[in-house]
C-alpha cells in the first residue's frame, strides 16, 4: 500500500505502470481499478484558469492511510495506491489517483469508489480556485455518495 501527498505534477497512468512492476500479487489479482482525478476548467457557474490545493501535513496522511486500510479490509484488497496533488495545479494536470487491486472486479469497484468518496467528503484538504472573476476558496467539500 501507498500513499503519498505530491507538490509536483505527475502522469497517473506513469504512476500505475511504477506502482504494477513492484508489485508481487500476480496470479492473485483478478481485478484493478483505477480514478484519477484532472484539473478541468471550470466548476458550477465559474471558468477555472487554475488551482491551489492545500492541506494538513500529517493529519491529511493519516487520513488517507486510515481510509486505504479501512478499504483492505472491508473489500479484501491486495494492494491500494494513493497518490494526491497539492500546491498549485494547473488545467489538464492530474490531481488524484486512487487504484485498487483485488481478486474480483466487484471489490476492486466498489473499493475504489469508496475511497474517493471518502477522500473528497472527509480528508483535510482545501481548495482555492482561481477564477476569471477572481481568487475564491471553495467553501464546501464534495458530500459523500
Amino acid at each position: 500500500m501507498r500513499i503519498e501527498i505530491r507538490e509536483q505534477p505527475f502522469n497517473a497512468y506513469a504512476e500505475i505502470q511504477r506502482y504494477l512492476d513492484g508489485l508481487t500479487i500476480a496470479g492473485k489479482c483478478g481485478a484493478t481499478a483505477v480514478f484519477v482525478g484532472t484539473m478541468r476548467d471550470f466548476n458550477e457557474t465559474n471558468i477555472i484558469t487554475g488551482m491551489t490545493l492545500e492541506h494538513y501535513p500529517g493529519m491529511t496522511e493519516k487520513h488517507l492511510n486510515a481510509i486505504a486500510g479501512e478499504a483492505v479490509t472491508k473489500w479484501q484488497l491486495l494492494d491500494v495506491l494513493i497518490l494526491h496533488r497539492v500546491g498549485k495545479i494547473e488545467i489538464a494536470e492530474d490531481i488524484v489517483l486512487v487504484a485498487t487491486w483485488s481478486a474480483h472486479r466487484k471489490e476492486a469497484f466498489a473499493s475504489c469508489r469508496d475511497i474517493m468518496e471518502q477522500l473528497k467528503s472527509s480528508v483535510p484538504f482545501w481548495k482555492k480556485e482561481d477564477t476569471t472573476s477572481g481568487a475564491k476558496w471553495v467553501d464546501k467539500n464534495t458530500p459523500g455518495y
